[in-house]
């Protein structure tokens, strides 16, 4: 698999999946016989899955996707949110097989981050998008909670095990801001979250752009705008980055500290992963403004 992107071979190897990476091409031969698809190129700039361009029999364009096994049922999560969705806000689903961890999603343009559009404009569309993913959610997915929790833990793990990349103190805040949204998790404000709303998963549509990749919760919709505190670190250390939590808040009527906490633990947690599959520099710099942000806390 030459086109494998390295941070997807490093994700396979840190979840100890080498054999998935051995008998992908059969896995993709599979896929590609019972959907009727002739695959093109592979998405280079992938890091949680296997994604490739595909053309279906009728002369459909679409983004055949296969997970990493072993990220716990995140396949599962994302195929139970997209079809929640039906195409509003994020991308079709045109077929699944959650046993395989295999999606087939329509096609779409370019990555907002590839069109220079102006700062505010960029948060103004991300924060519609996700808007119009949240909606009322009985579904089995992991909730506020749960991800609070989990981030907790991660964020407790992966810096011992990666040698302490960051400050003690930055660590300390992040899982203070972890915890403090697990305990603040109502169900009665849950939502239908995306979970990973950022520049690099909005893609131009016919109608403007789709979010892609939703990791899939129920939680407050703080969660979603929290991931728009993590992102572009050097950009938000430019000015106030309680600047851009009032944005967020005041954009979609929300609570500027609920995201900036989930911003807090976002960073330091997705800064780590980050280091863990070796993708420089953006992990080295969302780290150094969790450290900055710290300091001046």
């Amino acid at each position: 698999m030459e086109d494998l992107p390295a941070a997807v071979r490093a994700k396979a190897h840190d979840a100890g999946r080498a054999g998935w990476l051995t008998g992908l091409p059969a896995l993709l031969g599979r896929l590609s016989r019972a959907w009727g698809l002739t695959l093109g190129a592979a998405f280079g700039d992938a890091t949680e899955a296997y994604v490739v361009e595909a053309t279906r029999r009728d002369g459909t364009p679409a983004v055949l996707k296969v997970h990493v096994p072993g990220r716990g049922g995140a396949a599962a999560y994302e195929i139970l949110a997209l079809r929640a969705a039906r195409g509003e806000g994020c991308a079709r689903l045109l077929e699944a097989d959650v046993d395989l961890g295999a999606l087939l999603l329509e096609r779409l343009g370019p990555a907002m981050s590839t069109l220079g559009l102006p700062p505010s404009r960029r948060l103004e569309i991300l924060c519609d998008l996700a808007a119009a993913v949240w909606r009322p959610s009985d579904l089995d997915l992991p909730t506020g909670r749960d991800r609070a929790a989990r981030t907790a833990e991660s964020i407790e793990r992966r810096w011992e095990r990666l040698g302490r990349p960051c400050r003690a103190a930055t660590v300390r805040q992040a899982v203070a801001a972890a915890r403090s949204r697990q305990a603040a998790h109502d169900p009665r404000r849950a939502v239908l979250v995306h979970g990973d709303v950022h520049q690099w998963n909005a893609l131009r549509s016919e109608n403007g752009f789709k979010l892609v990749d939703p990791d899939g919760a129920v939680a407050e919709p703080e969660l979603d705008l929290g991931v728009l505190m993590r992102e572009d670190p050097v950009e938000l250390l430019a000015g106030d980055p309680w600047d851009r939590a009032r944005f967020l808040a005041a954009r979609t009527g929300t609570d500027p500290r609920a995201i900036w906490e989930w911003g807090l633990a976002d960073r330091v947690a997705t800064g780590l992963t980050l280091t863990a599959i070796g993708l420089q520099p953006v992990a080295r710099e969302m780290l150094d403004a969790a450290d900055r942000i710290a300091a001046d806390g």
